[in-house]
């Protein structure tokens, strides 16, 4: 089995996230240093899990071009992949019935939606749950917080002041989900992991951990954002094991860039194995740069989740 990422990659990727300003949040994790050097047989090969079929989604932000030039065809294609779930991120002008009457022509089922609660505004976070709920969402996921958006390739970071008073937001936005029957989650990019300004021994991520309501906010966790931020995803999972539903799946290569699913350095077996037992119950391809390379990124993303046992 390979590491997380390659050394060489490693190497590659944290002088890029320095180049981008992240240097401060990117250095070894120490399951990657502790794992390069153990044994081989104290990390047995398992060939006993495999990602459900049922669990294998994609984030239609991948398709946004092909969508824009022709939703139906788009749609069309991720079933022929073998795609039963999606992850919205937009309606591309439909309405949300009309964007469900698509995917329900080519058997699929948006289960999960990027939908932002911030700023927090009751009357216009209860359309988005209406959309949510005509689309039949399970779950609505804060995809990249405005307040934290500067942030995303820079070293701005909000004070934890704001990430508090976040945190109480998404717990409000969650409140009101649930009477839908519907979970509220949060996406990781990078920001999240620096530093705070104002206590460099916390960050963003650790107030939205330590402040959300477990039983209503859930994480969802990018494989390539917190790698690309020097966190170890394994470590992240074993340590709050109860708060993660959803996985990003997206690869990075060896300069640290995303690229498409299966054909960088991300050893994305040795994360699944450790979150074998901990209730994830979406995988999620995506690749933000895909371009109108999208379809191939998801029969790559299809064959990548198919195929991988651990």
């Amino acid at each position: 089995m390979r590491e997380l990422v390659s050394r060489r990659g490693f190497l590659k990727a944290g002088a890029a996230a320095a180049v981008l300003g992240t240097a401060g949040a990117v250095g070894t994790p120490t399951a990657f240093a502790a794992s390069d050097s153990a044994p081989q047989q104290q990390r047995p090969q398992r060939d006993k899990h495999r990602v459900p079929h049922e669990a294998v989604s994609i984030q239609l932000y991948t398709m946004r071009d092909l969508m824009d030039a022709d939703l139906e065809a788009t749609f069309a294609g991720l079933a022929a992949i073998g795609y039963r779930k999606v992850e919205q991120a937009g309606f591309h002008g439909r309405t949300a019935r009309e964007f469900k009457a698509a995917l329900d022509a080519y058997g699929l089922h948006a289960t999960s939606g990027h939908q932002s609660p911030y700023p927090y505004d009751e009357s216009r976070w209860r359309k988005m749950i209406e959309d949510a709920y005509i689309l039949g969402q399970r779950y609505m996921v804060e995809p990249l917080p405005a307040f934290i958006a500067t942030g995303l390739f820079s070293p701005l970071v909000p004070p934890s002041l704001a990430w508090g008073q976040y945190a109480q937001d998404l717990n409000k936005a969650a409140e009101q989900a649930r009477i839908f029957g519907i979970e509220v989650g949060y996406h990781n990019h990078n920001p999240e992991f620096l530093p705070l300004p104002d206590d460099p021994s916390r960050t963003g991520y650790d107030i939205l951990l330590a402040e959300t309501d477990p039983g209503l906010v859930h994480f969802e966790l990018d494989i390539y954002w917190a790698w690309r931020a020097g966190q170890d995803p394994v470590e992240l999972l074993e340590a709050h094991p109860t708060r993660f539903r959803q996985f990003h799946v997206k690869d990075m290569d060896e300069n640290g860039n995303i690229t498409a699913p299966g054909t960088g350095v991300i050893d994305f077996a040795r994360v699944f194995q450790a979150a074998a037992d901990l209730g994830i119950t979406e995988y999620i391809i995506e690749q933000d740069n895909a371009g109108q390379s999208a379809m191939e990124t998801a029969r790559l993303g299809f064959d990548l989740l198919s195929t991988i046992r651990w």
